[in-house]
């Protein structure tokens, strides 16, 4: 019998905030990113979102996008030294919820593996914070002269998630049957399902959706929603989407 691991997602599901909006902002400030296009580009995109009008996904693409153009050919100390910061400044900003559960798998002897879509300068901070075992992330590779390339590995689609954790699985010998997973959006579903005991928290509609579509998730997954001073577990037979 393998090893037993808890896999977590980051932004969304230990974090309340995502930590790429909050990586991208600390650039605006320290100018690595024109203020104009975050007040052209992304800030529409996020408005949209926070009224509830708009697509998350849309936002996260403007984000990414103008990332991506701002780092290539940047040199990596930069980006590693405004992660430092966010980190620094907003690890705290947790649910109680994925806290706790962090640590009583810690206290099982579990490994705490995190997951995330996030940049992995981003993940890897996060993941030391939290005293996690192992991480992977979103990675923006290094060319031979030492600066960014302009080359993604991404981390926040479910492909790339479920290919993850197989991979983590082999190199830590891990029983996945036996194993945890937390995540909130449509790209953790194969990570979720890919487990013997999911717990979707605070899931998205698309995550939901799938959930329900899906008998052999649907059968063993556990929905957690955390709201202002309280948490629920909902009964996903008496689930009813509207």
């Amino acid at each position: 019998m393998g090893q037993v691991a808890a896999f977590f997602d980051v932004d969304g599901t230990i974090t309340r905030e995502g930590l790429i909006s909050e990586l991208f902002r600390k650039m605006v400030t320290y100018e690595l990113i024109d203020e104009a296009k975050w007040q052209e580009e992304v800030k529409p995109a996020f408005t949209r979102w926070n009224r509830r009008i708009g697509d998350y996904d849309h936002y996260l693409q403007k984000m990414v996008d103008i990332y991506l153009d701002t780092v290539k050919n940047t040199q990596p100390f930069l980006i590693e030294y405004i992660a430092r910061k966010v980190i620094e400044q907003n690890y705290e900003r947790v649910y109680t919820y994925t806290r706790d559960k962090i640590k009583w798998h810690r206290s099982q002897g579990h490994l705490l593996i995190a997951i995330s879509g996030s940049p992995v300068e981003l993940v890897r901070e996060m993941a030391r914070r939290y005293e996690m075992d192992d991480f992977s992330g979103t990675v923006y590779e290094v060319g031979a002269d030492g600066t960014y390339s302009g080359v993604i590995r991404p981390m926040w689609d479910s492909r790339s998630k479920d290919q993850a954790v197989r991979a983590m699985a082999k190199k830590h010998d891990l029983d996945l049957d036996a194993c945890y997973a937390y995540g909130d959006t449509s790209g953790d579903f194969t990570m979720l399902d890919r487990v013997g005991k999911p717990f979707a928290i605070n899931p998205t509609r698309e995550l939901l959706e799938k959930i329900v579509a899906h008998p052999g998730l649907k059968r063993k997954i556990s929905i957690i929603v955390e709201r202002k001073d309280a948490t629920y577990q909902l009964d996903v037979d008496c689930l009813n989407l509207i």
